[in-house]
């Protein structure tokens, strides 16, 4: 090259950087995992699921870790998955979770009625038994309205479990919630619980309840190897599990699962609309399409147009039916 030339290029002087990974090109496709094991998540603890294969709590849990193409997807108690992997359950035996299934229901609360973050209690279960002692500590309808509210926008049907009734008469607390024609059930402390026992055959209830209210004697009743069951979930996680935790507990003979929420003490309804609620009941579901945007249903003054006022002059739906409802609702406002 002459001084004063610029310099000429050729591909010589190219320098290709090697890259730091392969050359194979990445896909969003994700594999199917057809052979993959049907489970019921019965316990979390810690980033570990156990899992009864099938359901089938005759059949020794799994202990199983998310997928990591599952990312950060919520898995929960009661949630139907697929298992890849060890599907033994012998003991230090792992499987990978790497597929959560449709949810039929879902039970989810708030921290408070402004917290927007929701979290999944439990997932599936057909039944929310809702426990309440009818003295000592005395009954609160603010805590079983919450209840009856998160019930029927997750899609599960309410039970009421009035407990101790050998202290104190049930009718009158019973009688409050009569008209919304759910089951009711009541309980005392010196003879079993077959009545709720039979509600609870070939389903999955959850159980919910404040402190003192009887329910862990419920769920030892109804679950005579409790304590047991427990320490299977528990065990082969990661550590025990705690009272903050749901767990799920099988019936006598495989008649279905209890699901024992001991770390739910209120519910925070953020996340339901008055909608989600009136819309489980099939007499009332079509009429709250005519309402006006934002109607709470609550009727005059608050909400002087609702459509469900128009069943009730009609004579199709009870006036004390449509009192019942709105004095659940209360609980959203």
């Amino acid at each position: 090259m002459s001084p004063g030339r610029p310099r000429e290029y050729d591909e010589t002087d190219v320098r290709i950087r090697p890259g730091r990974r392969g050359s194979r090109p990445r896909t969003k496709t994700r594999p199917e995992h057809a052979d993959a094991t049907e489970a019921m998540v019965i316990g979390v603890d810690r980033g570990r699921w156990t899992c009864a294969p099938d359901g089938d709590a005759s059949r020794p849990p799994i202990t199983a870790m998310r997928a990591r193409e599952l990312g950060r997807t919520p898995i929960v108690v009661g949630d139907r998955v697929g298992l890849s992997g060890d599907s033994s359950g012998t003991v230090d035996t792992l499987a990978r979770i790497v597929r959560v299934e449709r949810r039929d229901t879902v039970l989810r609360r708030t921290a408070d009625d402004t917290d927007p973050f929701e979290r999944i209690v439990v997932a599936n279960a057909a039944q929310l038994v809702i426990v309440t002692a009818l003295a000592d500590p005395e009954p609160r309808t603010g805590f079983v309205d919450r209840c009856v509210v998160a019930a029927y926008a997750g899609g599960l049907t309410p039970v009421l479990c009035l407990t101790k009734s050998d202290l104190a008469d049930p009718a009158p607390f019973a009688d409050i919630y009569a008209e919304l024609e759910f089951p009711v059930v009541v309980t005392r402390r010196d003879q079993p619980p077959d009545e709720l026992a039979e509600l609870l055959v070939g389903k999955v209830s959850a159980l919910v309840g404040h402190s003192g209210v009887g329910k862990s004697t419920l769920v030892n009743s109804l679950v005579p190897d409790a304590e047991r069951a427990v320490g299977v979930v528990s065990g082969v996680g990661k550590g025990r599990h705690t009272t903050t935790a749901a767990i799920a507990l099988p019936l006598p003979d495989g008649k279905g699962w209890v699901v024992d929420t001991p770390g739910v003490r209120s519910f925070g309804l953020a996340h339901v609309t008055s909608n989600e609620v009136v819309t489980a009941f099939d007499d009332m579901a079509a009429a709250v399409e005519d309402c006006p945007r934002g109607c709470g249903h609550l009727g005059p003054p608050a909400d002087p147009e609702c459509a469900l006022d128009t069943l009730v002059a009609a004579g199709t739906l009870r006036p004390t039916r449509l009192d019942a409802l709105r004095r659940v609702l209360v609980a959203l406002h």
